[in-house]
C-alpha cells in the first residue's frame, strides 16, 4: 500500500477555515439532528415570598408561577418547584396541586397531608415541598405554571411562604 503525503493547499493543520463550516455559530443552528433529545433549550425561573394563609379546604393561587414559551410541540417541560409551607392548627394538613394554565399536572395533588400529625394539639411545623414534573403540553404557546394550596380539614391555618420564605420554580425546556 502506498502512502502519500500531503502537502500545499492539501495539508490541514491549525484553525480550520470559518469559510469552510456550513454553520458558523450556533446561532445558526436550527434544529438538533433526528434521534437527538433531551437537550436543555431554555430556563426560566421564578420565586415569591409572599406569604398567604389559608382556613378553607378550596385551592387558593400560592403567588408561585412563572411562564415559558416552548419553540416545538414536540418538546417537554421539565416543572420543579419547592414550596415553603407551614399548619399552625389542629388536626389538618397543607394539600399542594401544580397547573399547567387550568390543567393540574403531575397527578391528583402532588403534595398531598403535608404536616399532617394526626393528633388535636396545636402544631406550628414548618415544610418544605418540592417536586419535579416532566409535562408533556404539545405546545408552542405561552404556557403558565403555578401552584395552588389548600387546607385540608378546614380548621386551623396552613401557610405558604412562612414568615416571608421563599419558594422557587424552575422550569426547563426540554428537546423532544
Amino acid at each position: 500500500m502506498a502512502i502519500t503525503r500531503l502537502s500545499g493547499t492539501n495539508a490541514i493543520s491549525g484553525t480550520l477555515p470559518a469559510a469552510n463550516i456550513n454553520d458558523t455559530s450556533i446561532g445558526n443552528i436550527t434544529a438538533l439532528p433526528a434521534g437527538v433529545g433531551g437537550k436543555v433549550l431554555q430556563v426560566v425561573s421564578a420565586f415569591t415570598t409572599t406569604e398567604a394563609t389559608s382556613s378553607s379546604s378550596t385551592y387558593a393561587d400560592s403567588n408561585l408561577t412563572a411562564t415559558i414559551t416552548p419553540s416545538s410541540a414536540s418538546n417537554k417541560v421539565l416543572v420543579l418547584i419547592s414550596q415553603s409551607c407551614a399548619k399552625y392548627s389542629t388536626n389538618t394538613y397543607v394539600n399542594i396541586r401544580v397547573y399547567r394554565g387550568a390543567t393540574e399536572i403531575g397527578g391528583t395533588v402532588a403534595g398531598r397531608a403535608i404536616g399532617y400529625t394526626a393528633d388535636s394539639a396545636v402544631n406550628y411545623v414548618g415544610i418544605g415541598f418540592s417536586c419535579s414534573i416532566l409535562d408533556t403540553p404539545s405546545s408552542t404557546s405561552a404556557l403558565t405554571y403555578k401552584t395552588q394550596f389548600n387546607n385540608n380539614n378546614a380548621s386551623g391555618t396552613v401557610r405558604i411562604n412562612v414568615d416571608n420564605g421563599a419558594s422557587y420554580i424552575t422550569l426547563l425546556e426540554i428537546a423532544g
